[in-house]
């Protein structure tokens, strides 16, 4: 109907307030409608920008990798150069350090007064605690770069207790301290090496921070494993101590000056801990202050039948001293070396004769009235000579395994399986006179 045909004037009202409804609602749905394309285009910008932010974080987090990786890697090889550079300066300090202990060694033989005696016995002391500082350090460094290689076996407890009860018994008879080991046939399975230097380490402390009573090595079986326990009745290790004594150069110092007792380098649990890192033993302890500390060493059972306990220790037994009249042919290069360990090996009655390289040492073998009974020498000689092959040519010149060692600074692992492999004994310097004295005894023997 058309509207103009229409005279009731209340529908025409409801007709004109529809199509206002109508419209109004249109005019909404059109601004809602922009507001909401308006709305879209921000979202759609503020997407584009942190959509480009994100890209802009990950590229600088790949640049941080990437230097960080660039870091890492210039670390690690300042980390071996360092090794490097310490094992090399360690050689050669080692060497005069050896001719140090050497020639004081002679010259104790020829003191006849108390006070020259005594005055001996402070340099042998100070050059101990020289070797154990170089030796110490050197091994830090090689276990925080990742150097060492343990070589797991099975491992002999009675006759590894054995070898640190000669060791350790005279310090602690020394002290008026008892030292105790109980009995334990049983094997490990860990770095024998590595093993020792734990426990060596760890009894050096416990002889040390002891005034009174001793220490006391023990084990105990749990399940697949042993644990190895070192108990002294020390002056012990306060609460809030208990990491610090990790740390290099720790020492207790209140602990110890309450105690009334002396402290080392603060480097034997610092090494303990890494060594035992290594070897993935680990080392805890319970500890009270004024009554002792017990460390305890948890290390595989081994997967062999244990050696008897005699037959390790019968072997590191000297037979005898006698050395009068032994030919000794002496390979070294460092000449103050040579001076003083010919000098030393006379006053032990032996009859030397020093070369510095291969060629020398088998012209002195020209002589076929003269054969030695012994060949001593170092591992790095002249020309780029080695001892090993030194000792190997001269065998073959007289046509039999003299009996060997090779003195060395040098503590790599291939010399010491160069050695192994040649039926060649092996010390290093600095040396240690008596044990010289006496593995020359046994050799010989």
């Amino acid at each position: 109907m058309p509207l103009r045909d229409i005279d009731d004037l209340e529908r025409l009202k409801k007709i004109n307030a529809a199509l206002v409804s109508r419209v109004e609602r249109s005019m909404d749905q059109q601004g809602n409608a922009f507001s909401l394309f308006q709305t879209a285009i921000s979202l759609e910008n503020r997407v584009r920008n942190r959509t480009e932010e994100l890209h802009a974080t990950l590229r600088r987090l790949e640049q941080s990798n990437i230097d960080l990786s660039a870091a890492k890697e210039s670390a690690e090889l300042a980390n071996l150069s360092k090794t490097r550079f310490l094992a090399a300066a360690s050689h050669d300090v080692l060497q005069p350090l050896n001719a140090a202990h050497l020639s004081v060694s002679a010259l104790a033989e020829v003191q006849a007064s108390d006070e020259g005696r005594k005055l001996v016995r402070h340099v042998e002391r100070s050059l101990e605690t020289m070797e154990d500082l170089l030796r110490t350090l050197l091994d830090i460094s090689k276990l925080d770069a990742g150097v060492v290689q343990p070589e797991i076996g099975d491992v002999s407890l009675e006759a590894l207790f054995s070898s640190l009860r000669s060791d350790f018994l005279p310090e602690a008879a020394k002290k008026g301290l008892s030292l105790k080991f109980r009995p334990v046939n049983v094997a490990v399975r860990s770095d024998r090496t590595l093993l020792r230097r734990i426990l060596q380490n760890i009894l050096s402390n416990a002889l040390r921070y002891t005034r009174s009573g001793g220490v006391l090595v023990g084990t105990r079986h749990r399940g697949d494993t042993i644990r190895i326990d070192v108990a002294d009745t020390g002056c012990g290790i306060p609460e809030d101590q208990r990491e610090a004594v990790f740390e290099e150069f720790h020492r207790g110092t209140s602990t110890l000056a309450d105690a009334g007792l002396a402290g080392g380098l603060g480097l034997g649990l610092a090494i303990v801990r890494r060594m035992a890192a290594a070897l993935g033993h680990p080392v805890t302890f319970s500890s009270k202050v004024g009554r002792g500390t017990i460390f305890h060493i948890d290390v595989p059972v081994g997967m062999a039948a244990a050696e008897p306990a005699m037959a390790a220790a019968d072997m590191e037994r000297p037979r005898g001293y006698g050395l009068f009249g032994t030919k000794v042919l002496l390979v070294e290069n460092d000449m103050d070396v040579l001076s003083a360990m010919t000098s030393l090996l006379e006053r032990w009655q032996c009859l030397v004769r020093a070369a510095t390289s291969t060629d020398d040492a088998l012209d002195l073998l020209g002589d076929t009235a003269w054969v030695p009974d012994i060949i001593i020498a170092d591992q790095h000689l002249d020309g780029g000579d080695l001892g090993t092959s030194t000792i190997a040519e001269v065998r073959d010149y007289l046509g039999r395994t003299v009996p060997a060692l090779i003195v060395t600074a040098d503590g790599s692992e291939p010399v010491a399986k160069a050695a192994r492999a040649a039926g060649i004994e092996l010390m290093r310097k600095p040396l240690k006179p008596a044990q010289l004295r006496a593995l020359l005894a046994h050799l010989l023997a």
